[in-house]
Order: structure tokens, then C-alpha cells, then sequence
């Protein structure tokens, strides 16, 4: 019986926070659950590009505040064959009226005219994300109104 190495996937993770309160959210297809913008790691990107990238396309948003590298982890996707996604989460301080709304992804990858629809939800929420996304949400409970937060790692 042959072994499977691991397969290693680098994504890009947006808490997106409006006022130093809410989360942006979506239900995306695919995946039962809330979901923030995330996305892929491209080839010749750091995380931190492909954070803006994923996050203009999936939510059409595309003025942040200062963004904060929050963690990096190891998330099993699936145990056989092994895909392991190694998840970069960053806060996303943003200034947005709208209470919610519906964008077609843009870019170039499978998601690509999907239609996403948002809205927030306060960051102490108790719902349940779609791949665990929501596992460091609780890292943000500090950020002020301002959308700044504690200090973080830098990247």
C-alpha cells in the first residue's frame, strides 16, 4: 500500500470589519455555511497580494483601512489523499454603508461570475463558517471603532 504525501494549498483569509462590530459574510456555492472572501494563493503572490486580489473579486469592495495579518495555520481539508490548506487570515478594516448587497466574482478562477451576496454580522456572533473559517474570530473582539485592533505579527 503507497503512502499520499500531502498536498499543500496556501489561501488567503478576510475578516472584513465594518466599525469595529461586524464581519462581512456570504453564502457561497459549494458549501454550507457562512463564508468570508478568501482564495487562493497564485503563483509569484505573497498572501498579503492575493488577500486584496480575492477580496475585490469575490466582494467588489476594493478601499481598505490598515490591514493586519492576524494568523497562519494548517487546516485538513480532507484526509485521502491528504490536502492540507495552510490558511493566512488578516483583518480588513473597511468604511462601507451599504448593509448588504450582491457582487459577480471577477478574476479568473472557477468562482468566476458566481453571484455573491453580503452582509454583516456582529463579530461575537455564535454562527457556524463553512471550513472552519470563523476559527479566529475571536481574535478581533479587541478592535475599536476605528477598525484597529491590538497589534499583530507582520508579514
Amino acid at each position: 500500500m503507497l503512502a499520499h504525501s500531502a498536498t499543500y494549498v496556501q489561501k488567503a483569509c478576510a475578516y472584513v470589519t465594518r466599525g469595529g462590530s461586524e464581519v462581512l459574510v456570504f453564502e457561497g456555492p459549494g458549501h454550507e455555511g457562512l463564508q468570508i472572501p478568501k482564495g487562493t494563493v497564485e503563483p509569484g503572490e505573497t498572501p498579503r497580494e492575493a488577500l486584496y486580489r480575492e477580496v475585490v473579486e469575490e466582494s467588489g469592495l476594493a478601499t481598505f483601512g490598515d490591514v493586519e495579518r492576524l494568523v497562519t495555520d494548517v487546516w485538513t481539508r480532507r484526509e485521502s489523499p491528504p490536502k492540507r490548506y495552510v490558511r493566512h487570515f488578516y483583518h480588513v478594516p473597511v468604511h462601507e454603508p451599504r448593509d448588504s448587497w450582491t457582487h459577480t466574482v471577477t478574476g479568473t478562477g472557477a468562482e468566476r461570475g458566481s453571484e455573491f451576496t453580503f452582509s454583516w454580522l456582529d463579530l461575537g456572533t455564535n454562527a457556524r463558517f463553512a471550513l472552519d473559517l470563523d476559527d479566529y474570530l475571536g481574535t478581533l473582539t479587541g478592535v475599536d471603532a476605528d477598525g484597529s485592533g491590538p497589534g499583530v505579527a507582520a508579514d
